[in-house]
């Protein structure tokens, strides 16, 4: 069986050192596509202006290339002296801005060949890493960001330690290429250490980790490829529902692709959850897919050999016994926005940040703000998966002084956005992402204002409706399972998805393959209209939209490549076959 291109990098990259040692003491600009695979599992990702492109190829020019650095922090956790090292780090080197991305991390834009060592010592310096971050590995564990001092949530912080640790690469590549500021000599097979978990390929592809207390679902934990959701009986958690075989990357028109949410595998008693997390990627390691990437994450493996299956190759794995899963009810994927108790004697206040995106404008000047918050209150942060900054720690005394500095930059706390403008959310996308096809972040601020005016318009502003926006079909916004989403097709144009949960625990299915984005302000006034006027008396549009319409069983490929009405004249007989854009 021939495996995929990345495959054999990985194989012959002497635990993922390649040649990047060479070309960062050279005068190369960028990187060889062999060696920008493997820079990924340093993380971090080559990069172009893209909308330099046109223009420099016009005038016989290389490319605009740059990186994108992204840290890896548990649970978003990092201290006031960590911010502050970031920030003048997105001063110093990066394009002066830092980006919270929907993994809990930040990410800096910008970054040139010549600074990579530099970024990647002063990450390491602050004490966290860029390592592990991106690449075919356990991803950033993510963990629920508000910070309660509450049982579940401290054993899910600690968990979240602990997968960590389990699952960080043992080569040490990482120190060598970017930690001794010299290049390395390495003999025929260079510094090679056993991967304990991984072994000699790493991982078919991304794998990411998350942990939820219910009720709120505020890591997206259906989207991920292992998550753990935690029980509590009396003062202790007793244990945790384990959940496989999330993703939400696809491919526009290739019905082998599709969104997949996690599916429930059996209850774990806490002292074997690390245990059961080692058990599912190592079976994923062992039997997913090599030959095709775009069919190599753990959804494809279940989808294709049946949970049934993939729980007996886990159990096998394991000493500690299972139980069938427990019932969860969550109410939403939102952040606790605003000012709260702690339960220990201290506040904190979840911050909303636009698009996730940490800069300073003529209105609103996040980075003075939250730089000036850690200078005068040390107090520590967590990034939310929703791309929001929360304080935490936070003296009851000093909250007038705090609020002083929000209003003093012009950051508000929410009570003036509609409930849908709280929860929106963009992928970075344009023009940095290589991947994209269309805007995202930098056009659904608009868009949302135009939406905004419709939910006013309708009443409907305190309605919690989950909308997001990618400007490709990878999905790092978590689309799939938002009630309306937009998906990048081609400049300015997008497919439009209808039909996920607020509660995150239901697919979209496809309303419009191709829409223009000057449409697509109408097009959602009238979904918000048929729910104004035909909704039950306090019916959520989550549930408004799965009573009154039917996306498909889930998942079914269809539902995210063929539009609705098509699909159903297919199934009533009418259509021979279907016609997928590509």
């Amino acid at each position: 069986m021939s495996v995929n291109k990345v495959e054999e990098i990985k194989d012959v990259s002497r635990q993922l050192r390649g040649s990047i040692v060479e070309t960062l003491e050279s005068d190369a600009s960028h990187f060889t596509e062999e060696d920008y695979q493997l820079l990924k599992f340093h993380g971090t990702y080559q990069q172009d202006d893209r909308d330099l492109r046109t223009q420099l190829k016009r005038e016989g020019k290389d490319k605009a290339w740059s990186f994108m650095v992204r840290t890896k922090q548990p649970g978003g956790k990092m201290t006031a002296d960590q911010y502050l090292a970031m920030d003048l780090l997105a001063e110093d080197i990066a394009n002066g801005t830092l980006r919270i991305t929907t993994r809990q991390g930040l990410q800096f834009h910008g970054i040139l060949i010549k600074s990579l060592r530099d970024s990647m010592q002063r990450v390491v310096d602050s004490g966290m890493t860029t390592w592990g971050a991106c690449g075919d590995v356990v991803r950033n564990t993510m963990g629920p960001a508000s910070p309660f001092s509450d049982v579940a949530h401290a054993d899910a912080r600690l968990l979240a330690d602990e997968l960590n640790e389990v699952f960080l690469a043992k080569s040490t590549a990482y120190t060598q290429i970017w930690l001794n500021g010299e290049a390395v000599e390495f003999d025929a097979q260079g510094d090679i250490r056993e991967e304990p978990v991984y072994g000699e390929h790493y991982l078919p592809r991304k794998f990411k980790i998350g942990i939820v207390v219910p009720p709120r679902n505020d890591v997206d934990v259906f989207s991920q490829d292992l998550g753990f959701i935690s029980h509590v009986e009396g003062d202790k958690v007793v244990g945790y529902t384990v959940v496989v075989g999330g993703g939400f990357g696809m491919s526009h028109g290739q019905t082998k692709t599709f969104p997949v949410l996690a599916k429930p595998l059996f209850f774990v008693k806490r002292e074997h959850a690390i245990e059961a997390a080692v058990a599912v990627v190592t079976a994923q390691r062992d039997y997913g897919d090599r030959t095709d990437r775009k069919h190599a994450r753990l959804k494809y493996t279940i989808e294709d050999r049946g949970l049934d299956w993939f729980r007996e190759q886990v159990v096998s794995r394991m000493q500690g016994a299972v139980e069938p899963p427990r019932d969860v009810t969550f109410i939403t994927v939102a952040d606790n926005l605003g000012w709260h108790e702690q339960g220990d004697g201290k506040l904190f206040c979840c911050v909303p940040v636009s698009m996730g995106r940490i800069k300073d404008t003529p209105g609103v000047q996040y980075r003075a703000a939250f730089r000036k918050i850690a200078q005068r209150f040390g107090v520590p942060m967590k990034f939310t998966p929703n791309t929001n900054a929360i304080f935490h720690d936070i003296a009851s005394s000093d909250k007038d002084a705090f609020n002083a500095i929000l209003s003093e930059h012009g950051l508000l706390l929410g009570d003036e956005l509609t409930e849908a403008r709280k929860t929106a959310h963009a992928c970075v996308a344009l023009p940095t992402c290589g991947l994209s096809l269309a805007e995202s972040e930098r056009y659904f601020p608009d868009l949302m204002d135009e939406i905004d005016q419709s939910l006013r318009s309708l009443g409907l502003e305190k309605e919690p409706i989950l909308i997001r926006m990618t400007g490709c079909p990878n999905g790092c916004a978590r689309p799939y399972n938002a009630d309306i989403s937009f998906v990048g097709r081609a400049p300015g144009k997008y497919a439009v998805f209808v039909g996920g949960s607020i509660r995150g625990d239901r697919l979209v299915g496809l309303e419009h393959k191709s829409a223009p984005s000057t449409e697509l302000a109408r097009i959602v006034h009238g979904y918000l209209e048929e729910y104004a006027t035909n909704r039950a008396e306090g019916e959520l549009f989550s549930d408004f939209w799965g009573r009154t319409h039917v996306n498909g069983s889930a998942p079914d490929p269809e539902q995210f490549h063929v539009e609705l009405a098509e699909r159903a004249e297919k199934l009533a007989g009418k259509s021979g076959g279907c016609s997928v854009e590509a």
